[in-house]
């Protein structure tokens, strides 16, 4: 068994150990191939699952690690009767190995695969030349009959270089099986994408397979693109919940996935919002949760309402408030002290500086609550009221907040019922504002490079999504300490926030508002989405309405309508100038790219204009 490994961080995450313990009663000997650095903490999880770990450059994806591993072997090869080769690009076992083996076991064939991808007249690698029927290269098992042949060892003699994914499909992956098909080797699948009326099952009928008792199931169902995915109606969720079935541990596939899958992009694949209602399981008092509420309160006459909705928590929780002067503070003592409640500890604080307001707060004036080890749960809150952008729209924004976190007793025991079953669920916070609001595909607004360089400062290195992050607009969350820690660590000042002028987007206060599912993701904790029912149905009605009346001028699937609109670019605000540039786009790619430095759009439109003019005048000579 060759088992090929990459993790960018040199580390080996728990769903590679225990898919290499579940292959370990199939296989005499197990060789790790790792591609790229190895840490010695990882090399300390791949030893007892083990027969041999090989550290090589990360060159040629996991077809020259492959390679690399059978000249390892070398004519050691010849005392085992079948050879697989098999990589990190899955999660299992999710059905047992065993019967698998079993059945490919009687044939009389010399490779075979776990699934295969059928013929296809177009494929986004190839064009009109589309791809034959092959095996998917993530899992190829081969016989003694056919890895001491001359053919085996010409192949692997004369690989050529892969310096893309592409090159790895399209000079290996699709014509592996045709060029030992042809030569007169017999192979089979284990489990044929025909038989389920896709062309590539793994992706696209992962229930199936699984009901059918296949033991992998693939990562990619969880970080392609979602709206693909949609077009396909594959539920990533339900993926998940088909494996947990098998008796898969999906914490250890979340874990990973958080590290190394954008957070939005997951939040859809793997779908990670919870409608909470009466069927999902409230807080258990037998495994009682240690709980603290931290609330900013500027404007203190808000103090009784935001009391009201932490008393909603099914347990005593300990309060702590921050304010910016010693007068707000006296007036919200006084609140707390006339209302009562299940609260343990209590302390207002004045904090040195209201510059950056609830993050500083949070961040710098409760650093030491949050890093103190004494809670399992944190609820962060604040008095938000956002009076510049009018009563309706603020008003809406705050019950946005309220209403999906802490409505009353039942939905707040709810979230914290998904802390006690989920021991990787890092946060829990309301989705994205849209009614109101227009964030909807412009949610980064000024902060994506801050972002990333704050990011990239702190080591984490979680993907960005692309259009919006996963983020709790409104900054109210609930949040476990450790998943916090990497933002917790850090000491920040008052000052890094600057002055009230600061408060904008670009500024520290709104990057680190979009950053705690990200810096969450790192450390290998998931954040999930949560609604009450009341809300998902306004909220999905509006969304429903207005996703309707978008796409309504453009055909096809929305991943086509997609694909058509980034292909188009900004819209802008519809002058000529942006038509042109459109239809450039759409039409005449190639000049664009040859025009991009005076298509800048903050450079003036006339010059590029003028420009495309002189191109094409020149081209018709």
């Amino acid at each position: 068994m060759v088992y090929v490994v990459y993790d960018r961080r040199g580390g080996v995450d728990e769903y590679v150990v225990h898919a290499l313990a579940g292959l370990r009663e199939h296989a005499a000997r197990i060789l790790v191939v790792v591609n790229g650095k190895l840490t010695p903490e990882g090399r300390a999880r791949l030893e007892p699952v083990s027969d041999e770990v090989l550290v090589r450059d990360n060159v040629g994806f996991d077809i020259w690690a492959h390679k690399e591993a059978l000249e390892h072997v070398g004519a050691r090869l010849s005392e085992f009767d079948e050879v697989v080769l098999t990589n990190d690009t899955w999660f299992g076992p999710v059905r047992p190995f065993g019967a698998v083996f079993e059945r490919m076991d009687a044939l009389e064939i010399d490779f075979w695969g776990m699934t295969d991808h059928s013929a296809e007249d177009w494929h986004m690698f190839t064009g009109s030349a589309g791809v034959p029927h092959h095996l998917q290269s993530f899992w190829i098992a081969v016989r003694r009959s056919m890895f001491t042949s001359e053919r085996w060892a010409r192949c692997w003699r004369d690989l050529p270089e892969m310096p893309g994914y592409r090159d790895a499909v399209l000079k290996h992956e699709t014509v592996f099986t045709s060029v030992f098909r042809d030569a007169g080797f017999v192979d089979e699948v284990a489990f044929r994408s025909e038989d389920y009326g896709s062309a590539n099952a793994s992706l696209l009928a992962p229930v199936a397979l699984m009901g059918d008792g296949c033991p992998l199931l693939k990562r990619r169902v969880f970080f392609h693109s979602p709206p693909f995915l949609d077009r396909h109606a594959v539920i990533g969720r339900w993926a998940l919940e088909a494996a947990a079935a098998g008796g898969y541990p999906t914490e250890l596939a979340l874990s990973n996935l958080a590290r190394n899958v954008a957070p939005k992009v997951l939040n859809a694949d793997a779908g990670l919002m919870d409608v909470l209602g009466p069927d999902d399981a409230p807080y258990d008092p037998a495994e009682p949760l240690r709980v603290v509420v931290v609330a900013h309160i500027f404007y203190d006459e808000m103090t009784p309402e935001i009391l009201e909705r932490a008393d909603t928590l099914p347990l005593p929780y300990d309060l702590v408030v921050t304010t910016p002067d010693p007068t707000r503070a006296e007036r919200i003592r006084q609140h707390i002290a006339r209302l009562p409640g299940e609260r343990g500890d209590v302390s207002v604080r004045v904090v040195e500086s209201n510059d950056g307001r609830d993050q500083s707060a949070f961040l710098v004036g409760c650093r030491d609550v949050l890093s103190s080890g004494r809670y399992d749960v944190v609820v962060k809150l604040h008095s938000k009221k956002t009076p510049q952008d009018g009563y309706n729209v603020g008003t809406h924004f705050r019950e946005q907040q309220f209403l999906n976190l802490l409505p009353d007793r039942d939905h707040s025991s709810r979230v914290l019922g998904l802390f006690q079953r989920e021991k990787g669920l890092g946060l829990a916070f309301p989705p994205m504002i849209h009614i109101g609001y227009p964030t909807l595909g412009r949610a980064w607004w000024a902060n994506k490079p801050g972002f990333e360089r704050l990011a990239d400062e702190m080591g984490i290195r979680v993907p960005l999504d692309d259009v919006s992050p996963l983020a709790p607009y409104g900054s109210m969350f609930f949040a476990r300490p450790e998943a916090l820690r990497l933002l917790v660590d850090r000491e920040w000042r008052y000052s890094d926030f600057g002055g009230a002028d600061a408060y904008q987007d670009g500024g520290l206060a709104h990057i680190l508002e979009r950053m705690p599912s990200y810096a969450a993701g790192e450390l290998g904790f998931h954040s999930r989405t949560i609604v009450a029912p009341d809300y998902a149905a306004v909220s999905h009605t509006a969304l429903d309405f207005k996703l309707d009346e978008m796409s309504a001028t453009i055909p096809g699937y929305a991943h086509e309508k997609i694909d058509r609109l980034r292909t188009v670019g900004y819209v802008g605000t519809g002058s000529g100038a942006d038509f042109l540039r459109m239809y450039m786009r759409l039409n005449h790619m190639g000049v664009v790219h040859r025009l991009r430095r005076v298509m800048d759009p903050l450079r003036r439109p006339g010059r590029w204009i003028r420009a495309m003019v002189d191109v094409g005048r020149r081209s018709r000579r």
